[in-house]
């Protein structure tokens, strides 16, 4: 997404200096004070307001907001009501196996909800976002979370860095963490499928994530046991070597290259 398809407003004036400091980290438009659903000289506009910073398409009758959330909603639902270590995700990086907490790398966060399940059942771990969009809305949910009774014990083992995720990882001696975590997005070629509102937003943004491949090996050089990558249930496998093995849930499946044993 271009420039010229995205920039920077806010539901008032509270908010307008923080806007315009965004706008200008990100080199994108400040359009200041504005009403999203009567903008239409840009699709999206990052969107400041009193419940944080959002993604939002402009115009009439289009999909709320798109936050990084970690206090409400499905993020808060899981917090209170999850499956605990059985969860697939929780399975697939090993917690079931392992005797002591382990440190993950998230190497393609987005909006951190892998994470925060992980740090719910006791994970340390270390969120590399190379989007600046995606890397804002997060570093915001993360801040938000921090002021919040129930969630702040959690996104305090999250811990945010910047940049690209395969530079991050080539440029510190190994290895990094315990396990290392991919979720690379997709190329959507299902021209009929219904795509989440949060994919519609993304996609333009992020793009498709070309470089997996060589994600991959990078992550297989620094995990110190595992690398896990989290893919749609029908998908191939990332370019390189195969899996040790995978787990399938209902939509997405998890690939998992055991280096070696968990302690």
């Amino acid at each position: 997404m271009t420039s010229s398809s995205l920039a920077v407003a806010c539901s008032g004036y509270t908010f307008l200096e923080r806007a315009q400091q965004l706008a200008q980290h990100l080199a994108l438009p400040c359009l200041g004070q504005v009403d999203p659903r009567r903008v239409t000289d840009v699709p999206v506009v990052l969107w400041l307001d009193d419940a944080g910073l959002a993604l939002q398409m402009t115009g009439r009758k289009v999909p709320g907001p798109v936050r990084a959330e970690f206090v409400s909603g499905k993020a808060g639902y899981r917090r209170e009501h999850g499956g605990g270590a059985g969860q697939l995700v929780a399975k697939a990086v090993g917690l079931k196996r392992a005797s002591e907490p382990l440190h993950v790398v998230d190497a393609t966060a987005g909006l951190g909800q892998d994470a925060y399940v992980l740090a719910g059942l006791g994970c340390d771990l270390t969120l590399l976002e190379r989007s600046p969009i995606i890397h804002a809305l997060l570093a915001d949910g993360l801040a938000r979370a921090a002021e919040d009774v129930h969630a702040a014990a959690l996104v305090a083992r999250m811990h945010l860095e910047s940049g690209n995720s395969i530079d991050w990882l080539r440029g510190r001696p190994g290895p990094l963490a315990d396990v290392i975590y991919l979720d690379p997005m997709f190329p959507h070629r299902d021209k009929t499928a219904l795509v989440k509102k949060e994919m519609a937003l993304f996609r333009p943004i992020v793009g498709d994530d070309d470089d997996a491949p060589a994600l991959l090996a990078a992550a297989l050089e620094k995990a110190r046991y595992r690398v896990v990558v989290k893919r749609p249930r029908k998908a191939p496998t990332i370019e390189g070597p195969a899996p040790s093995t995978q787990l399938e849930g209902k939509s997405s499946r998890y690939d998992i290259y055991a280096l070696k044993a968990l302690p």
